[in-house]
């Protein structure tokens, strides 16, 4: 059914011994292959972030069972521990590299852990995983003006683009974090679709540009993990989330009013 709710997995780095940064949005190279392979028994279909959203927007039947697996930022544990499993299922995926963490002449240093280089992003491109934007430096796109808005988005995709020689169709907002100036922005830069996070299953009521996803921990153990692939309980597992989002939510407006404030005052 083309309204269904699709579960939207988003990872971080897939790491054996990740440092005190990434460690609780990582996930153990094992844990990882146990979550594909459940997958892979339940016969659920993984699709990549640009087929939802085709699917999505051309009204068109899901496959049976939809699910997508994503991953942030680009870590290098994605090419070495998460490609071979990928591979070994069958499975697609999309990663959203930032820019100017990946390593290579466009590194900015600002990097938590062990990024992808940009031979292993061609690696993961030529073996079906889609390469998705998200900003050039990581930063809270919804707190920059509109001109450093419009640099992260275009610096980043004018890289990827060089990169790869095809232009990045979906595009994830760092930490999640969007409002409808941001959302218009990633529009306007060529994007078609884009994932925040929320904690919650995705639906295309939702608009591309606000797709919901639910965040893969390394504390996350495998009961936990079928229930989020099936859509179970997903409110009430991610109740405390949600709070704090909200909370913080808050907090952002407040900046951005103020900031808002100054600037008119210049």
């Amino acid at each position: 059914m083309s309204g269904a709710a699709v579960p939207v997995l988003m990872y971080h780095a897939v790491a054996a011994a990740p440092n005190t940064a990434t460690r609780a949005l990582s996930v153990a190279p094992e844990a990882f292959a146990e979550q594909m392979a459940l997958i892979g028994d339940l016969e659920l279909t993984p699709l990549t972030t640009a087929a939802l959203a085709e699917h999505w927007r051309l009204r068109r039947p899901l496959p049976r069972r939809p699910v997508l697996i994503t991953f942030d930022d680009g870590y290098e544990g994605v090419h070495r521990h998460a490609l071979p499993v990928l591979a070994q299922h069958g499975f697609p995926a999309t990663v959203f590299v930032s820019t100017g963490w990946v390593r290579g002449r466009y590194d900015t240093g600002g990097a938590l852990d062990t990024m992808l280089d940009w031979d292993q992003v061609r690696a993961l491109a030529s073996a079906g995983v889609e390469i998705g934007g998200h900003s050039h430096s990581h930063p809270q796109l919804d707190q920059l003006d509109d001109s450093a808005l419009e640099w992260e988005l275009a610096r980043s995709t004018d890289i990827v683009t060089g990169e790869l020689g095809v232009r990045p169709r979906s595009f994830a907002y760092p930490y999640g974090y969007s409002d409808r100036r941001v959302r218009r922005a990633v529009r306007s830069a060529g994007y078609a679709q884009a994932l925040a996070v929320g904690n919650a299953l995705a639906r295309r009521a939702q608009g591309p540009y606000a797709l919901r996803r639910v965040t893969v921990r390394r504390d996350t153990g495998v009961e936990e993990f079928e229930r989020l692939v099936q859509g179970r309980a997903i409110t009430r597992h991610f109740a405390k989330d949600r709070a704090l989002s909200k909370g913080y939510a808050l907090v952002r407006r407040a900046r951005q009013v103020r900031r808002k404030a100054i600037s008119s005052r210049v």
